[in-house]
């Protein structure tokens, strides 16, 4: 299944994305280190949120499967860039707490942790970004 995005640079490193189904818009702006404002996500910052948000969908559907509602899981995300031999991605840490009062057994969490692992995002990273990934059971 195809999803159409559309994106204008609206020049000074500030870009819309405007998302084709839904109209959604987000901005973008470059960062600080690298020319740029920080007024908003970089391309690279939504990188990592998407990583962050597709674990916890992930396991959010492996949740429903096995009749558990993980909702109030939250997840922390820390990306790190690196200068050599390119600027780009060097690791991003995510870090899911979920919530108190949940009655999950080892193979829940299990479960869980193994659906969060294979998101689609961090399949599609290169091999060379590291993901760290930690799970917090309050």
């Amino acid at each position: 299944m195809a999803v159409e995005m559309d994106i204008e640079y609206q020049g000074q490193l500030h870009c819309a994305a405007t998302h084709g189904p839904s109209m959604q818009t987000i901005a973008t702006d470059a960062p600080v280190d690298n020319g740029g404002t920080g007024g908003a996500f970089s391309p690279t910052d939504l990188v990592a949120a998407a990583l962050g948000s597709c674990i916890v969908t992930i396991m959010g559907i492996a949740a429903q499967r096995i009749g558990i509602d993980i909702a109030g899981t939250r997840v922390h995300v820390t990306k790190e860039m690196v200068a050599d031999p390119v600027r780009r991605i060097g690791a991003i840490t995510v870090t899911i707490t979920l919530p108190k009062g949940l009655a999950l057994s080892e193979n829940d969490k299990k479960r869980l942790e193994q659906a969060g692992a294979t998101c689609p995002v961090k399949q599609s990273l290169h091999s060379d970004v590291r993901v760290n990934l930690s799970f917090i059971y309050l």
